[in-house]
């Protein structure tokens, strides 16, 4: 009874190894697909220019090493329906995860509604949308960092007086709306002597703001001092400067990045970019995307990656924090490559 007994189960046992071995060590039959990466979506402003640019380079990054799959579609224009969309196709193709820069919140508020009811995560990176279903804003820097440090950046050349003017970008981009406030603020309280004489929008048209710079020289002749609010207008308004001849005269600062403003640094139209690191912004964007995606609670503080020891996360806010800004001149800028 015992010889037969063990070669019944010796003989059970051979097919099971067999099985085990073929499926791997997870038990999955053999053949089995593997599970599809996390897909995550990213839907800048506007495609093409240098700054969205560096956060693809970024989220693509991370995608790498963290095995997920990353992607940019952007609209051609700033016009909000292009991104509306860009969301309705990419839920159709009931993809993972949205990440949105939205050009005005509000047009978005409805269509971020319908991505969450077909069970898409939706987060906001660059630029919020408050008051909408988005689940995490991954912002670059606090508005009170941005607004002071421009505000400082300029009054520091034009000696804290005068007249100066903003060229933004979006009238509707809710991060850029937050930064002017608190530099009309900041500005009021702490250089009572100087003098906001105007603010106009350019949208994401780099030759436009160098045309409304002009426009606005040209309006005011005592002018002193002008702020390009976002990428594209920040390089337009030093160009502006200088095409008019008027360096030394009239100091611009912005929100440059670094390749993009680097001409104006060394030509002295630009005294100061206030940036940060923006291809981190790219790689946090995605990390985060894959901790939503993973049903992963955030932490206070967050250990991203070693360039990203202590990422800081606000739960009443929902909000990630890449952390300070930069302060980009003609000594450093060359550490940046984008």
């Amino acid at each position: 009874m015992r010889g037969p007994t063990k070669t019944f189960r010796l003989v059970a046992t051979v097919p099971l190894v067999a099985a085990l071995t073929l499926g791997g060590c997870s038990g999955q039959p053999s053949g089995a697909p593997a599970p599809s990466p996390t897909r995550i979506e990213f839907v800048p402003k506007v495609r093409g220019i240098p700054y969205f640019e560096a956060m693809n380079t970024g989220g693509l990054d991370a995608a790498k090493q963290l095995g997920v799959a990353w992607h940019t579609t952007g609209p051609s224009t700033v016009d909000p329906a292009d991104q509306v969309t860009i969301l309705r196709d990419l839920i159709a193709k009931k993809v993972d995860v949205i990440v949105v820069a939205p050009n005005d919140p509000a047009a978005l508020a409805g269509v971020i509604a319908e991505a969450r009811a077909k069970g898409i995560h939706v987060l906001t990176s660059d630029t919020d949308a408050p008051g909408t279903q988005r689940e995490v804003f991954v912002n670059q820097a606090s508005a009170q960092g941005i607004g002071t440090a421009l505000v400082n950046a300029l009054m520091a050349k034009t000696g804290g007086a005068g007249q100066y003017a903003i060229v933004s970008c979006g009238p509707a981009a809710a991060n850029l709306n937050t930064w002017i406030a608190v530099q009309k603020e900041y500005a009021s309280a702490h250089y009572p002597k100087a003098e906001l004489v105007e603010t106009v929008y350019a949208g994401e048209d780099e030759d436009t703001a160098t045309t409304l710079a002009k426009e606005l020289m040209a309006r005011h002749p005592g002018l002193t001092g002008l702020i390009g609010e976002c990428t594209t207008s920040a390089p337009g308004v030093a160009k502006a400067v200088g095409d008019q001849q008027r360096i030394g005269q009239v100091f611009t600062v912005g929100v440059g990045t670094p390749q993009a403003i680097k001409p104006y640094l060394l030509d002295g139209s630009c005294s100061q970019s206030v940036l940060w690191n923006v291809e981190s912004l790219g790689y946090l964007t995605a990390w985060t995307a894959k901790q939503v995606a993973d049903g992963k609670p955030l932490s206070p503080v967050n250990k991203v990656s070693l360039e990203l020891p202590s990422v800081k996360y606000d739960a009443a806010t929902k909000t990630v924090l890449l952390g300070d800004p930069l302060l980009i001149t003609a000594d450093n800028v060359d550490q940046f490559k984008y």
